[in-house]
């Protein structure tokens, strides 16, 4: 699964209209920002030409990751970004905080990377759930996790007003995990997965990707010990953000190559599409083969179909960098430089401007408008692979 290294280019800077906010000594001038929001409507949310509002925030606390796997990394890893180029607590706290009272921010997820590396990750958890939104309501703090070392910190997180965390785990044979991720590791991620769960972390959700000739027989039996633990199981399609470069459209296992091979062992009941707003999944419920179709169901599935079922008109996100970086786009080749305004004395109200001005020029769809060149699959990649975009 391996191949040669492919450091992923440097991201360009989005103008907005104005001078590039990549590196700034401090806060673009209204007038520039007023030219990158030509036509906007006057609300405070993060509003796009499409008619969509971010108010879930992706925030990656650190590019770093204990694990190498292969639709990721290659096995040596990556150039980590400098310590002094990350956000520090503080920063991310405001940045965060500015989101939530300033752009209608309702729903914060902390990723990386491994969030688990971030020695304050409690603190950041418990400054996020303390806020409100303009309802009145507690912000909703998740998290998505290779669970490495959460057996040592669920109760902690739980405490700190974590309410819901996603797990990376791609197999229940630990020979397939150790070559997936290169690391013998699965006993200490069904540890943290159950620690989650005894904390009262929920719904712990467990994210699969399955990989052709290496995992792709296991999705009934990951959705078993699923609905058994009493988890919920996402299974994603593999996207091109690996650092290599060496995703391919004719490897991809497919959410239809999924639905079947689930059908083959359960019943699948396609839930409500009009109750999946933004969210990547779609979900199905779940009964054992050719039970009663009125009988309650065993749990639920859900499948994330990025690629071949791309669910861009619903996207209701924003995305922060580990280094402070705004994408309007999971694959976004271009960002906006939120950390240079931070430490350049920019106010709450300019951060908020500029923000608002990133999320206006966000396209319709992944690829689209872009200058890169797209793969065979009609996606331009991202300027960065996932490890340093966050999930």
């Amino acid at each position: 699964m391996s191949a040669p290294t492919v450091r992923p280019a440097a991201p360009s800077a989005v103008a907005l209209g104005m001078p590039a906010v990549r590196r700034p000594s401090g806060a673009p001038g209204a007038g520039a920002v007023a030219r990158a929001t030509a036509g906007r409507p006057a609300v405070p949310g993060l509003v796009d030409p499409s008619g969509r509002t971010a108010v879930d925030l992706r925030v990656s606390l650190t590019d770093r990751c204990n694990l190498r796997c292969g639709y990721c990394m290659p096995p040596e890893g990556l150039d980590w970004m400098p310590a002094g180029e990350l956000l520090d607590d503080d920063e991310v706290v405001r940045l965060v905080r500015v989101a939530v009272e300033h752009l209608g921010v309702t729903e914060v997820r902390y990723t990386g990377g491994e969030p688990l590396l971030r020695r304050g990750l409690e603190r950041v958890v418990a400054a996020t759930t303390a806020l409100r939104t303009a309802d009145g309501r507690a912000v909703e703090a998740s998290m998505t996790t290779n669970a490495l070392g959460l057996d040592k910190r669920a109760a902690a997180l739980a405490a700190a007003g974590l309410r819901r965390i996603n797990v990376s785990l791609d197999t229940l044979r630990p020979e397939r995990f150790a070559a997936i991720t290169r690391r013998d590791r699965h006993a200490d991620v069904l540890a943290g997965v159950a620690a989650a769960a005894a904390a009262g972390i929920g719904p712990v959700k467990v994210n699969a990707v399955l990989l052709p000739g290496v995992n792709d027989d296991e999705a009934p039996e990951l959705l078993a010990w699923a609905l058994a633990a009493g988890y919920e199981l996402r299974v994603i399609e593999q996207m091109p953000i690996d650092a290599q470069g060496a995703w391919s459209r004719e490897g991809l296992v497919t959410a239809d190559d999924v639905v079947a091979s689930l059908r083959t062992a359960f019943d699948l009941e396609d839930d409500d599409p009009a109750a999946r707003g933004g969210a990547p999944a779609q979900t199905y419920r779940v009964r054992a083969r050719g039970a009663d179709p009125t009988s309650a169901p065993l749990g639920r599935v859900g499948v994330i179909a990025s690629v071949t079922r791309p669910f861009c008109e619903a996207c209701d996100r924003t995305r922060l960098t580990a280094d402070g970086q705004v994408r309007s786009c999971l694959f976004s080749t271009s960002e906006t430089d939120l950390r240079a305004l931070l430490r350049g004395g920019a106010s709450d109200d300019e951060v908020a401007d500029v923000w608002r001005a990133a999320m206006w020029g966000k396209a319709p769809a992944h690829g689209v408008g872009e200058a890169e060149p797209v793969t065979a699959s009609g996606f331009a990649r991202p300027s960065r692979s996932m490890s340093a975009i966050g999930g």
